[in-house]
């Protein structure tokens, strides 16, 4: 008999259909273990980076998708110097256009709406902390119920970007340190443990919330991000998850 037939292997060892990969240290367990789930937003939670698709509309995506690419693969240390970079190539885009990608551009990614509702239904609180901009996150936090939201607010005068990001009480932009620190203060505040909590997301600046979570997901990463994470979703949808978590 091979040894992946034998009774002690099949009770300690869950096994999963191709596209998730999970590490031997996760086993399968009640998603209301759980009381919190952070996501990331661009190309985690949502099909686009939305920095890119504004690009666009002054012909500038490819330059802003390289440098969006660099930094979420983990070759830019400083990613709020390569985001205000990004930031100041979109000058002149006019809020109609910003309009249009999220109509026309936007979606959730696949088994977004289906996670929320089962984390929600088992009590557990949403937090989407995201390097993007609040222009896109309100209205993403708005069409799933989301409790909590930490972004970037873009300056615009008469209708049209500055090229520059608004200063906010708790900092200047929110990178990975920042997505961390609130993370860590949603937990504070809802009195739990971060090993209580959930972290998913695609890049590298999403890996330092995903080090101090009770478990990391991973969702069609970056290779660094997939290595680091406990669970990596590679194919299908982010719902996927439940078949980790039960709920």
């Amino acid at each position: 008999m091979t040894s992946h037939t034998t009774p002690e292997l099949t009770s300690t060892t869950p096994s999963y259909a191709p596209g998730l990969d999970v590490k031997p240290s996760v086993n399968k367990r009640p998603l209301s273990d759980f009381k919190l789930i952070a996501f990331d937003m661009d190309s985690t939670l949502i099909n686009i980076e939305c920095v890119d698709e504004i690009a666009d509309a002054v012909d500038r995506k490819a330059e802003v998708s390289a440098i969006t690419e660099a930094a979420m693969r983990g070759e830019i240390s400083d990613f709020k110097e390569s985001l205000r970079q990004r930031v100041a190539l979109l000058k002149g885009v006019h809020e109609d256009s910003m309009d249009a990608v999220y109509r026309e551009r936007l979606r959730l990614n696949p088994g977004a709406a289906e996670l929320v509702a089962a984390c929600k239904k088992v009590g557990m609180k949403v937090l989407l902390v995201s390097g993007g901009f609040t222009f896109f996150t309100d209205r993403v936090r708005d069409e799933l119920a989301i409790d909590f939201t930490r972004s970037n607010v873009l300056d615009m005068a008469d209708g049209l970007l500055t090229g520059r990001m608004l200063d906010q009480p708790w900092g200047d932009i929110c990178d990975g340190e920042e997505k961390k620190k609130m993370l860590l203060q949603t937990c504070a505040q809802m009195g739990i443990s971060p090993l209580q909590a959930i972290a998913m997301g695609d890049g590298a600046n999403d890996l330092p919330m995903m080090s101090v979570a009770g478990l990391s997901v991973a969702y069609r990463a970056k290779p660094k991000v997939r290595e680091q994470a406990m669970v990596a979703i590679n194919e299908g949808g982010l719902d996927r998850l439940l078949e980790v978590l039960q709920p």
